[in-house]
């Protein structure tokens, strides 16, 4: 089979183009980059338009293994590789998904717990809350219109594949902020004041929205004005206040009713 060598092939150049929300949204299409990535969709059986690989590649025969054959890989260079991966050292197998046009009614999902993000940066912060939200048995998370994109390569790459286990939408928080509340759903914002409601004192809820703010200046106040109830943790020590993503773990694990 060919391998694609040449980092100015036209059809590279297009792939590269992915790292990029212009090129995403043209294409319609996102990069996975390494195997574990890839290896969560495969076994999410996620849609997968292409698979790319370095056939020196030390995942190639576990590449094999668990895609018996249903996917044809592109094979490619390790010069092609390095010039689509964001990473030191690339593993040398990427994978090319649709982006998803999910939308939810909560008309219709009216159960589960579901974590909103606005304003959030930090692609860290964004993958150790998407990744805690999976955890926590969450339904879902929302990104708010001023949090970084969530087929950003830093992101994606660091949700690290819980992704496809829980549905991520993309919108106005304000609406699904009202349509929760139609459907009797509460809502919590986070605020660092301590005229808000202790977060121990509002009890579990099987269906809920937990709103989290931006890393330097929190919520929004037009957002804090809708929400059911705004919680704070209270603080033992001297720090001044928590990262964003632990404040979020703390918050989802205490407010989630065990499904068991």
């Amino acid at each position: 089979m060919e391998i694609i060598r040449s980092t100015q092939n036209k059809q590279v150049k297009l792939w590269r183009k992915l790292a990029t929300k212009k090129g995403r949204t043209l294409q319609n299409s996102y990069l996975l980059d390494g195997w574990h990535l890839v290896k969560e969709a495969l076994l999410a059986q996620q849609e997968i338009k292409q698979v790319l690989l370095v056939p020196e590649s030390k995942y190639a025969e576990r590449f094999a293994a668990l895609n018996q054959d249903q996917l044809e890989p592109i094979l490619i260079s390790e010069e092609v590789a390095k010039s689509l991966s964001e990473t030191q050292s690339p593993q040398g197998i990427f994978a090319i998904l649709p982006i998803s046009q999910t939308k939810v009614s909560f008309a219709e999902e009216k159960e589960g717990a579901w974590l909103l993000l606005d304003a959030v940066q930090d692609p860290g912060n964004i993958g150790t809350m998407v990744r805690t939200a999976d955890a926590a048995g969450f339904r879902g998370v929302i990104f708010g219109e001023k949090t970084a994109d969530l087929y950003q390569p830093k992101v994606v790459r660091a949700m690290q594949g819980s992704q496809f286990h829980i549905k991520l939408l993309e919108g106005n928080l304000a609406d699904y902020i009202a349509e929760m509340r139609q459907q009797a759903i509460p809502v919590f914002g986070t605020e660092l004041n301590e005229a808000a409601r202790n977060y121990r004192q509002v009890g579990q809820f099987k269906s809920f929205g937990l709103i989290m703010g931006n890393e330097g200046n929190g919520m929004a106040q037009t957002l804090l004005k809708k929400t059911t109830a705004n919680l704070y943790i209270p603080l033992q020590g001297q720090a001044e206040s928590l990262n964003v993503a632990v404040a979020a773990g703390v918050l989802m694990f205490q407010l989630k009713q065990p499904d068991v």
